[in-house]
């Protein structure tokens, strides 16, 4: 089988929707979708007709393309089951362990609660793809605005589990601000400071950050090092005062 196609679209001021394509089936969903017109631009462009919305939390910022892409091209919206109430153009409401299908790939639904109540995460296995919306980002995590620490350093630990290969696609770029925090909460972890020589010449240029990768999370992303609930909520605490 072929691998997905996976399109990063820059959306309101930092925000990244995934657009993912699968050229077998010629299925095509959108994560996460802020906005509606760079979607449905770039799926025209592509020639590709927008299938499905699978939403990660209920933010706006995530979800507030959702009707006019829904209205545009009749895509089913797949949203975690506890936030139905707070996501009105849901279709299917899913949850842990759940299966949801692009063509012939299939995704599994991984519940991480923290940043939103019912965050969910969408985990192709067997691609090595993970779209984890506001959980996981570059060297950061979510803030935890419904949620507790213990919920996220849960989820941290259940992501740095995952194949180091896995391909992460976080939903903002936030990566040169988490770099600089990380740089004080760990400041004698030489890859953070390789990697934000990198980032910070990406980000001179204009250029994205972001896929990122388990690989590079579990050498960088003070979060997912963290090594109990304590520290990670110490660290989450600092990050949300930090002004670096």
């Amino acid at each position: 089988m072929a691998g997905l196609e996976v399109v990063r679209i820059p959306a309101l001021s930092d925000n990244y929707v995934w657009l993912v394509h699968d050229a077998t089936s010629g299925a095509t969903m959108v994560v996460d979708p802020s906005e509606a017109a760079p979607v449905l631009a770039e799926a025209q462009a592509r020639g590709w007709t927008i299938s499905a919305i699978w939403n990660t939390h209920w933010h706006p910022d995530h979800t507030g393309g959702n009707a006019a892409i829904k209205a545009a091209t009749g895509a089913t919206v797949i949203a975690p089951a506890a936030e139905a109430a707070r996501i009105p153009t849901l279709d299917r409401a899913v949850a842990e362990g759940d299966e949801v299908y692009l063509g012939g790939h299939v995704a599994t639904v991984v519940e991480v609660p923290a940043h939103t109540a019912g965050h969910i995460a969408f985990h192709f296995a067997e691609e090595a793809l993970l779209f984890p919306g506001d959980t996981l980002f570059a060297m950061g995590c979510g803030r935890l605005f419904e949620g507790t620490a213990d919920q996220m350093f849960a989820n941290m630990q259940r992501l740095a589990a995952l194949p180091p290969e896995t391909i992460v696609y976080s939903a903002h770029e936030y990566t040169q601000s988490n770099g600089r925090y990380a740089l004080v909460a760990e400041p004698d972890n030489g890859a953070i400071a390789d990697r934000m020589i990198e980032v910070d010449a990406a980000r001179a240029r204009g250029e994205a950050t972001l896929p990122t990768t388990i690989a590079q999370e579990l050498a960088t992303n003070p979060f997912l090092r963290a090594a109990s609930v304590e520290i990670l909520a110490e660290r989450r605490a600092a990050k949300d005062a930090f002004r670096g």
